[in-house]
């Protein structure tokens, strides 16, 4: 007989991998195959950008396909971001490096590999760039997408006053 402890431990770490955010909040989840296979639809607004909400999709794999395909402890680097306008934009402190600032981190494995999304200021085209990778420990994730809210003509509050 199979120690419950050992089958508790294995559960844990198949919910360890499903993407949590504080801020993120699951709209949709659609099965995909018998097996129990599914998308996620998360809605996660912007904390430091109110107005902003980005919805961001997932890949969850099932207790089966992680048994028949092994790699049981991560998720597929496989995913999508759509941002928009959804209130009065106010604009916080935010980043305006090149190199943007992270807004959302979730786990698709036990460890290494993290789902990102960016958000990057485009100056001269005043505009929010948001972009969805995958991070890894080894080899990093050549999937990505991005998803951006112009702000000229918007009204738009900046808390610090309009960068120059």
């Amino acid at each position: 007989m199979r120690s419950p402890k050992l089958f508790a431990a294995i559960a844990a770490s198949f919910l360890a991998v499903t993407p949590i955010s504080a801020s993120a909040e699951i709209v949709g989840k659609v099965g995909v195959d018998w097996t129990g296979n599914d998308i996620l639809v998360d809605a996660v607004p912007d904390p430091e950008v109110s107005g902003i909400t980005c919805h961001v999709t997932y890949f969850d794999r099932s207790v089966i396909d992680r048994l028949r395909k092994g790699n049981w402890f991560e998720d597929p680097s496989n995913n999508s971001i759509a941002c928009r306008q959804t209130g009065p934009i106010e604009i916080g402190d935010i980043n305006l490096s090149q190199s943007g600032e992270e807004v959302f981190r979730a786990g698709l494995s036990l460890i290494w590999k993290k789902l990102v999304v960016t958000r990057i200021y485009d100056k001269k085209n005043d505009t929010l760039v948001y972009l969805i990778h995958s991070r890894q420990l080894t080899d990093g994730s050549a999937k990505m997408a991005i998803s951006t809210i112009p702000l000229f003509g918007q009204q738009v509050t900046w808390k610090n006053g309009k960068p120059k």
